[in-house]
């Protein structure tokens, strides 16, 4: 197992956001994390990450357990983070936001380089010297998703990839998740529910800071009871 997340309680002040989340991947896994809005799905990613690091709990990665370390050192262990909002930098240009994102973990093979991400994803190459600011959504999401890739992360967390994006880019995220779930582990959170079941092996279900529901993905789909009780609107 290389992430084991174990019963974390986080708080936004007082405000109890998650309450004993549970949850697991294996090596090689993707698995999709739903809920309505507000359920945790966000802060269970930012507490993995030490972004808001959990009061109670544990969350080992590789056996260690990274709960309470600084957000440096757990992207530098080999946990991605790509945020919902994106965070790439808008003076610099793709070229140099890939650049300045690059860390080679010692003793780790050199996988992901700059030209590699222009020759898997020629959109990138073809933007190379524009700033990210001067991007479309769905450019920025490539960005966001390439420059994570430069860490070398073994874990890839995505924070609702397809927010706010046209539906042709939605199936090349669906794509590129594809393509790195070959490589590297993934947790992603999502508010469609077809498109994070086509693209995950398995679900997690949140509502009000708890893990409710777990299941294969393909279980999940047909379960439109369990659907309707937790992810309708």
């Amino acid at each position: 197992m290389i992430l084991d997340v174990r019963n974390i309680h986080t708080y936004y002040g007082e405000s109890h956001a998650l309450q004993g989340v549970s949850l697991s991947l294996e090596a090689g896994e993707t698995v999709c994390l739903l809920g309505r809005n507000g359920a945790g799905k966000s802060t269970t990613l930012r507490s993995i990450m030490g972004l808001t690091p959990p009061r109670e709990g544990q969350i080992l990665f590789d056996g260690q357990d990274i709960a309470g370390a600084p957000t440096w050192r757990i992207a530098r262990s080999g946990i991605g983070l790509v945020p919902e909002d994106r965070r790439i930098f808008p003076t610099l240009s793709v070229r140099e936001n890939l650049e300045i994102s690059e860390y080679h973990r010692p003793g780790a093979a050199r996988t992901w380089t700059v030209e590699r991400i222009f020759d898997q994803y020629p959109m990138l190459a073809e933007l190379a010297d524009r700033d990210g600011g001067h991007l479309s959504g769905g450019q920025q999401q490539m960005l966001a998703v390439a420059r994570s890739l430069m860490s070398e992360p073994r874990v890839l967390l995505l924070d609702e990839p397809n927010e706010g994006l046209a539906p042709v880019i939605v199936q090349q995220i669906g794509q590129l998740i594809d393509d790195l779930s070959k490589t590297a582990t993934i947790l992603f959170t999502d508010q469609s529910v077809h498109f994070a079941l086509r693209h995950a092996r398995r679900a997690y279900i949140l509502e009000k800071g708890r893990i409710v529901h777990t299941a294969d993905s393909q279980d999940l789909l047909r379960d439109t009871e369990t659907q309707h009780r937790y992810l309708s609107v």
